[in-house]
């Protein structure tokens, strides 16, 4: 339901309509929340799935292989049926969370105040741009991120360019490869700076092997050249530390068209604005078990807690943080967080933050580099000594794909420390069996 007036109280208010706002409405009202809102800039629900047209989506969530679209409307139907407020076109301008109160200002409700019970933040992510690589060169039309080049394809019917070089094998990039090779377009070559594709493996597969799209690994682009439009790019292979080979030959690649999909970051300013501390590798708040932030009655969820790679993953995460929202907004009591998780050996981050021993928990990480035969293993941490509590084996890891560790109570009751580390170890090779009748 759309509303022009909102209530001036609701017990869960979700920032954002994307994905994960629209699960974390769906999550709420399903853990017994009366009145929830939603709050969206743009003029239609869905976010950044309205123009994914590609299917790929909801194979985990519904069973079933479904485009950006049909994902969106699916939970679209589901709140509706259950009864949301949904407030379009408007922004959160600040807030107030002591008070549990925030200003919002939009195209229908001019500017009002509406107080909370719970504040979940789903404002999703934003690509990197050229600004963030400091690409030298001039300064021609021509260059856009993957997105936008996504949404002029799929929702404007525009081609952004004939001939194209893609920077970066993130998903989006990769993606928009195969997407622009059947519209037409030559694509030169994916360029990642990398030595392996920041994409996930089905990607490299589908959307560059099945269309003989050259991917150069340990390679970027170091300079921009064109007066009006992108005339040409340099493209230079690096060393181990990401730095131009210095005297490398450097290859000049003559196209109209760069896209960058080299990386996306949380949009947190919100989130900074009501305090929330902030974790210095994923850019987004440090959570709890329950994804409550450092700020009482805030929580975070989807790609503005951290970056996903599956949407069916950030639909279950949100989901999680609406019921949490609705039973912290219904003064229900929960348990109480009292082991810190920390990233261990080849492990970037992890999250949530802090989990509780008094229920089954799920963590969320990334490792830093990829490594086949590995094994997770999560180390009870005490002053004196480790215990490895988990340990679980996988064929590989790689950074691109997300992993996750569930922890029974059975598991957690073995923890005698206030800290569990994480970690990836690579397990040694194996051995040759011996040639049959060979003696020992």
């Amino acid at each position: 339901m759309i509303t022009r007036t909102p209530r001036s109280r609701y017990d869960v208010v979700v920032v954002g309509a994307g994905p994960a706002g629209l699960a974390a409405a769906l999550g709420a009202r399903e853990a017994g929340a009366e009145h929830v809102l939603l709050v969206d800039r743009e003029p239609e629900p869905g976010g950044i799935l309205q123009q994914c047209i590609h299917t790929g989506f909801g194979l985990h969530t519904f069973e079933e292989e479904l485009t950006g679209p049909e994902f969106a409307e699916r939970f679209i139907d589901r709140l509706t049926e259950r009864g949301a407020d949904l407030l379009l076109g408007s922004f959160i301008l600040d807030g107030a969370p002591r008070e549990g109160a925030v200003q919002i200002v939009g195209r229908d409700v001019g500017a009002a105040r509406v107080e909370y019970g719970s504040l979940v933040l789903a404002m999703g992510c934003r690509e990197r741009t050229r600004g963030a690589l400091r690409i030298p060169g001039t300064r021609p039309a021509g260059v856009y991120t993957a997105g936008l080049a996504q949404k002029m394809v799929n929702m404007m019917g525009v081609l952004p360019g004939r001939r194209v070089v893609i920077l970066g094998s993130g998903d989006i990039g990769l993606i928009m490869a195969r997407r622009l090779v059947l519209e037409g377009v030559e694509v030169l070559g994916v360029y990642e700076i990398l030595p392996y594709s920041s994409g996930l493996n089905r990607n490299i597969a589908q959307c560059l092997n099945d269309f003989d799209i050259p991917l150069h690994l340990s390679t970027t682009v170091t300079r921009v050249g064109g007066r009006d439009r992108v005339e040409w790019v340099e493209v230079c292979p690096v060393d181990e530390a990401l730095r131009p080979i210095a005297g490398a030959r450097r290859e000049r690649i003559a196209c109209d068209t760069l896209l960058l999909s080299v990386g996306l970051i949380p949009e947190n300013e919100l989130s900074q604005r009501l305090g929330a501390r902030l974790d210095l590798v994923t850019r987004g708040p440090v959570v709890d078990s329950t994804l409550m932030t450092s700020v009482d009655g805030v929580f975070a969820c989807g790609n503005v807690l951290h970056v996903h790679d599956l949407v069916d993953w950030v639909a279950d995460e949100a989901m999680r943080a609406g019921r949490f929202a609705a039973e912290h907004a219904l003064g229900r009591p929960r348990p109480r967080d009292s082991v810190r998780v920390v990233p261990g050996q080849n492990v970037r981050y992890v999250v949530p933050h802090t989990i509780s021993p008094d229920r089954d928990q799920e963590v969320l990480f990334r490792v830093a580099r990829p490594v086949e035969r590995a094994t997770i293993v999560a180390v009870a941490v005490g002053e004196e000594r480790e215990q490895p509590i988990v340990s679980k084996k996988i064929r590989y890891a790689f950074p691109a794909e997300m992993m996750r560790l569930s922890l029974s109570q059975a598991d957690l009751d073995k923890i005698d420390a206030e800290t569990l580390r994480i970690d990836v170890v690579e397990r040694p090779p194996k051995k040759d069996p011996k040639p049959k009748g060979s003696r020992s």
